[in-house]
This record gives structure tokens, sequence and C-alpha cells, in this order.
């Protein structure tokens, strides 16, 4: 099988159902936004394979790199590709919720913004956590006009929270010092 198909050659791709969009659809931007955010987490993933100590948390990205692939089929169902997609199951949301509540419980409290850096894994975490919230806004709109599991919206909103919790994480466990925002 071509990875190529030249069907997209004039500006149009399907969605799952098979209804044909332009690529500028909304459903496409939320798809392909989530998308990016996956090919981001793989990096920091991979990155925090060269680390002994970061196990769990690469078991962690691993789990939501498959329920961002669900939300991406979710977010990619046109008109009669609803039945194809299972929905994203809400305790997803729950056990993000318990595992920024763990790594918080960790962490000093802080009365400042911090600012990215320190390690390529803590800046990784900043990057994904802008991307989801991209995503998050992308997937509003597609919410706005076609409507989608409201379960995709609490998630990618957790997922954001998640990213910045597990990048001041990271910050203490690889040792590094935290940036804080002073004006």
């Amino acid at each position: 099988m071509k990875v190529y198909t030249k069907a997209g050659d004039k500006g149009t791709t399907s969605l799952i159902g098979g209804e044909r969009v332009f690529k500028t659809d909304e459903r496409v931007e939320a798809y392909g936004t989530v998308d990016e955010l996956s090919a981001f987490v793989a990096l920091l993933t991979d990155r925090l394979q060269e680390c002994t100590q970061t196990t769990k948390q690469i078991e962690e990205l691993h789990r939501i790199a498959a329920r961002l692939m669900t939300i991406e089929a979710l977010l990619a169902r046109g008109n009669s590709g609803c039945e194809k997609v299972a929905p994203l199951d809400i305790e997803q949301v729950s056990w993000l919720e318990e595992r920024i509540d763990a790594m918080q419980a960790e962490l000093p409290a802080i009365t400042k913004f911090t600012i990215a850096g320190g390690d390529t894994a803590v800046s990784l975490c900043h990057v994904c956590r802008t991307i989801c919230r991209r995503a998050e806004r992308a997937a509003l709109r597609v919410d706005q006009k076609y409507g989608t599991d409201t379960a995709v919206l609490a998630y990618l909103n957790r997922l954001s929270d998640y990213f910045y919790v597990l990048g001041r994480h990271l910050t203490q466990q690889l040792g590094v010092k935290e940036i804080l925002w002073i004006p």
C-alpha cells in the first residue's frame, strides 16, 4: 500500500466515516494539533528514556499517548463515523487528577509563575503543555460547531495541568533549579 493517495491534492481529506472536508476544517485542525502533541509526548518520552529514575513517568506517557490517539479519532469523526469510535472513558480524567495530586504532594508550594527550562525534559513538558492548550482550544471550536465527547474536553484541560506539574516534578527529581518568574 502506498503512503500517498493523491486524494488530498486539492485540499480535502476524509474524516472517519468517509465524509470529505477541507483540510482547514475545525475537526482536521483539532485532531492535527492533538497529533502534534502526540509527537512531542513521544519526544519527551524518548528524552526520559535517558534518565534512570523516570520509569513511572515513561509508563504514564505511554498511557497518555494511547489516550491521545483515541482523542484524535473522536475529533476526526464525520457525520457517519460516530459509531466507529468508542468514547473516551471519563475515568481517564480521574486518573490524570490522581497523578497530578500525587506529584503535587511531593512539591514545595510556590507563589510565582514558573519559567520553562533547566533541563530538556522540563522544557519539553512545557512544550507539551502549550500544545495541549492549543489542542483544547481547537477541540472547543469543534464542540461548538459539531459537538464532541465531553470527556475529550475535560481530558485535554486536565492534561495540560499534568504537563505543568510533571515539569515541576521532573525539576525536583532531576535535581535542576526551578526557574521562577520574578517581575
